[in-house]
């Protein structure tokens, strides 16, 4: 591990660069990215090739299914080859066109440069030339992703987060050590302060071979003793058990559907195993590769503070270290499944720009900030998720807020006359106005708490129907960013309603004017 200890200040408020790449130069990426970048095209030349040898691996793997009439099967394309002798020249093709893309990639990548000044710049294309540059005041977090033959190369991916749809900068790929320095020197441009003329250091290119072998040397050594953060504090303030984590996996509420599909299999295969080998199969495959999936992603879970924000690291296979700069969370939710009640478990996830695309499956699970935790791990999450949140209001949230409602709850909850809309959770629906945040609590079955920085907080709303004016009552709606946060709690007293919307207003514009968590450091 590598010394915690920031960079020092340099004269006039500035810092010294970890990173040779942030002196405001044009760099290029890793000379290894055409490799990486060129791998996908060799996988699906692969597919191709493992399809068109369908009949031969199956003869192969499962010789009891081809003992079938002549002429039954279509004729295999390897005997094709072989009859005509042009199994040569096929191979030879093969290596043209491999040959072709990666020479290709490597044009890309020499036109592919970056520059890290006043903002993060990236130009890339050889035809068609791109352009985009990402200011520092609008970076909404940086993410470091090792995915795992990147990793067993010693590179990285890193993606800067920008303040829109579809505005992330990417670069991939990066040394694994280049990539966590450029990470820290962009968060700390972000923060407000500058960078000082730029350190002696040697940036990772020159000769190929060298390169690879450097590369390589890092990435099994990372893999023997494990990444290293180096501004991240040593220990992770959440820990998660195996025997929690896959018990929360079999406890949520998709273990529902999965049990519900189980059935389907038993009962289709006593009726028809054609409709279960291309129906059921398939949809259980799927669920277990969910779960699998899922569980991989939290067994490397970690959250810790940072001086530029909240470190999250997570995954096995893949691993993805994200910075989440303070001021960047717009809502955060605690979720409590039925099933997970006797063990006292609750998760965490939160409503923040990801500068991705809205069809980008990755964003719900960079939404996820605490997969599971007891009530102990859930406040310290939360304490540095919402430092701002004065020590008066913790009660508010622990007691009154998660596990509420307690004797003398400050929350507005829903009226007597209209508790027939909410004949379970009545006790628990409500709202709750303090100095920083709103809080919207909801749920008897499936339990959940909302909180709203007041400094993030868009605006705020009431909606009613012809049932809710019958009553008298209103829903309250909390308008943020989207995400996987619930932003509505209803039934409501119409009048409590008005008042908690007039007083989040005006408590909303005093927030925003005293907010300086954009330039944390300034």
């Amino acid at each position: 591990m590598t010394d915690a200890t920031p960079p020092p200040a340099a004269p006039g408020g500035r810092i010294t660069t970890r990173s040779p790449m942030s002196d405001g130069e044009w760099h290029r990426l890793h000379p290894l990215t055409p490799l990486l970048r060129g791998g996908l095209f060799l996988l699906v030349m692969i597919g191709i090739l493992v399809a068109n040898l369908r009949e031969r691996l199956f003869e192969l793997f499962f010789p009891v299914f081809t003992d079938l009439p002549p002429g039954a099967m279509p004729p295999d394309p390897v005997d094709f080859l072989f009859s005509h002798n042009l199994f040569l020249i096929a191979a030879g093709a093969v290596v043209v066109v491999l040959v072709i893309l990666l020479g290709a990639y490597r044009l890309s990548w020499r036109f592919h440069t970056l520059r890290i000044g006043d903002d993060v710049e990236v130009r890339s294309g050889v035809l068609f030339r791109t352009h985009r540059r990402a200011p520092l005041d609008r970076v909404q977090g940086v993410n470091l992703t090792r995915p795992m033959v990147a990793r067993l190369l010693g590179l990285a991916k890193l993606e800067v987060v920008g303040a829109g749809l579809d505005a992330n900068v990417k670069l991939e790929y990066l040394s694994a050590k280049d990539a966590d320095a450029l990470r820290s020197d962009i968060l700390r441009l972000a923060s407000g302060r500058r960078l000082a003329e730029a350190g002696p250091g040697t940036l990772a290119g020159g000769s190929l071979v060298r390169a690879t072998a450097e590369a390589v040397g890092s990435g099994i050594q990372g893999l023997v003793e494990g990444e290293d953060f180096s501004d991240a504090e040593p220990e992770s303030i959440v820990r998660i058990p195996l025997g929690r984590l896959v018990a929360s996996r079999v406890l949520s509420g998709s273990m529902l559907w999965l049990l519900g599909l189980v059935v389907a299999i038993i009962v289709a295969a006593s009726i028809s195993t054609v409709w279960l080998l291309f129906t059921v199969v398939p949809t259980f495959l799927a669920y277990g590769a969910y779960y699998v999936r899922s569980i991989a992603r939290g067994l490397r879970y970690s959250i810790a503070p940072t001086p530029d924000g909240v470190r999250l690291t997570f995954g096995l296979f893949t691993t993805i270290s994200e910075v989440v700069p303070p001021g960047r969370v717009h809502a955060i939710e605690v979720r409590q499944p039925l099933l997970w009640r006797p063990f006292g478990w609750w998760s965490i996830s939160v409503n923040r720009l990801s500068g991705r695309s809205s069809t980008d499956s990755s964003t719900d699970q960079l939404a996820a900030v605490l997969p599971v935790g007891t009530r102990d791990d859930v406040e310290r999450v939360l304490r540095i998720l919402a430092p701002s949140l004065p020590a008066e209001d913790w009660p508010r949230v622990i007691r009154d807020g998660v596990l509420g409602p307690a004797a003398e709850d400050p929350y507005v909850t829903t009226p007597h006359r209209a508790r027939i809309l909410r004949p379970l959770s009545w006790r628990r629906n409500g709202a709750l106005l303090s100095a920083d945040a709103l809080f919207l609590r909801r749920g008897w079955i499936w339990r959940s708490l909302s909180i709203f920085p007041l400094a993030r907080l868009q605006s705020i709303g009431l909606h009613q129907g012809p049932l809710a004016r019958t009553m008298s009552t209103a829903r309250v709606g909390a308008h943020v960013i989207s995400g996987t946060v619930q932003t509505t709690v209803g039934v409501l007293d119409r009048d409590a309603a008005v008042r908690l919307m007039e007083d989040t207003a005006r408590a909303t514009v005093a927030a925003a004017a005293k907010d300086r968590t954009h330039r944390w450091a300034g």
